[in-house]
């Protein structure tokens, strides 16, 4: 199994590898991504009914509530979080769920920002952010 390293601007700092799922469309995680089990709920979404836990989420982009942060901070506490975020923009209401997640001493998934071109050029498979081990 061929890992791809992801390299950028660190958001949140960690490690963690998992297949990728990009995102066709940008989501709303409050009301789009159901906190007790990852999947996405939207049914308006490209993605709906697929499973966010575990892995390495590529998002377009966000759709803007404040309640995002607290739905990801659900997610990492009932274990069904992305094993990372890739982003192309930094949305930080989002982020803060995370800094939120490791104040409570829970496990948080990294978040890196990369540009649109490689972005744009992620392909299925497996993905890796933060240091080797």
């Amino acid at each position: 199994m061929t890992v791809q390293r992801l390299s950028g601007e660190i958001l949140v700092a960690g490690a963690a590898t998992g297949p990728l799922l990009k995102l066709a469309k940008p989501i709303s995680f409050w009301g789009g991504v159901d906190p007790a089990t990852g999947t996405v709920v939207d049914v308006r979404h490209p993605d709906h009914g697929r499973s966010i836990a575990g892995t390495m989420l590529a998002l377009p982009g966000t759709i803007g509530s404040s309640s995002s942060s607290s739905v990801l901070l659900e997610l990492v506490h009932a274990g069904k979080a992305p094993a990372g975020l890739i982003l192309v923009e930094v949305d930080a209401i989002l982020l803060l769920g995370l800094v939120v997640a490791g104040e409570m001493g829970w496990p948080v998934p990294p978040a890196l920002k990369i540009d649109r071109l490689d972005f744009a050029a992620l392909q299925s498979g497996n993905y890796a952010i933060g240091p080797t081990g």
